[in-house]
Parts: structure tokens; C-alpha cells; sequence
């Protein structure tokens, strides 16, 4: 069965909705990722994920962190990721989290021509070997399958 993967910065958080945010990145602060909105309405969005899992599907996340950054603060925003996808989505019981160096290939992660990702970034939908999906599309996505 495929995995369904989720990026997370302006796909289901709203990193960029964040005041100052990339100020505070530069300055190797995490706040950004912590205080960051959901950009989905999250208790369809887990409701759905839950049943999806019921029905075999494995549910991941390929998110990247602050470009140019140190060890220490990779370390912090990889912490703060995984938190904020606790706080926000308790129920979802994740097949997978990655949090990778930023540009690295998303791609590397498609094990199968049927597996999904949903992300912002076009580049990433553009190289992904299964199907991919823009944000928006989340909810419509999931609902189909």
C-alpha cells in the first residue's frame, strides 16, 4: 500500500504566515516552527488520516530544514517539527517523520509509483516519481481515496 507524505512549511503549517519569520531563522531562532498556524483544518485532516491507516495507507512526513544552518539549530527545529505535529495532530500516529537538510531531494523518499506527497513547493511535486498534489488539495485528495 502507499505512503502519503506531507510537507510540512506552507503545506500544513503557516510558517510563512509567521511574523518576521525568516529574520528569526537567519538568527537560528526555532519560534517560527513553533508558533506556526495550521494551515488545514486539522481534526478533518487526522479524522481522515486515521481512516486511511485503517485501510493500509502509511502516513509520513518529508519536511526541510533552515537553509545554511548549524548543527545545534538543525537539531532544535527538528525538535520543534515533531513537537508541533504532537501538539497539532495528537491522534495521527506517523509511519514516518523526516526532517532533512534543506534542498535535499524529496524524491529519494517515493518507494512506489502509487505513494503521495502533498507540497507547496513545485519543484518537489515536479521530481516526486508517484502522484503529488499542491496543498490545497489536501482534503479533495484524501477524500478519493
Amino acid at each position: 500500500m502507499a505512503t502519503i507524505y506531507f510537507d510540512m512549511d506552507g503545506t500544513i503549517c503557516d510558517l510563512y504566515g509567521v511574523q518576521n519569520w525568516l529574520k528569526m531563522l537567519k538568527n537560528a531562532d526555532a519560534t517560527p516552527y513553533k508558533i506556526a498556524k495550521p494551515l488545514v483544518r486539522l481534526c478533518t485532516l487526522a479524522r481522515m488520516l486515521n481512516r486511511l491507516q485503517k485501510k493500509g495507507y502509511k502516513i509520513g512526513v518529508i519536511s526541510w530544514l533552515a537553509k545554511n544552518s548549524s548543527n545545534e539549530y538543525d537539531s532544535a527545529v527538528s525538535t520543534t517539527k515533531k513537537e508541533w505535529l504532537a501538539r497539532h495532530l495528537p491522534s495521527v500516529r506517523w509511519d514516518e517523520i523526516n526532517i532533512v537538510s534543506y534542498g535535499y531531494g524529496k524524491f529519494n523518499f517515493a518507494k512506489d509509483v502509487e505513494d503521495i506527497l502533498f507540497d507547496d513547493e513545485s519543484r518537489n511535486r515536479e521530481e516526486w516519481t508517484g502522484k503529488a498534489f499542491d496543498a490545497t488539495e489536501i482534503i479533495n485528495t484524501l477524500k478519493s481515496l
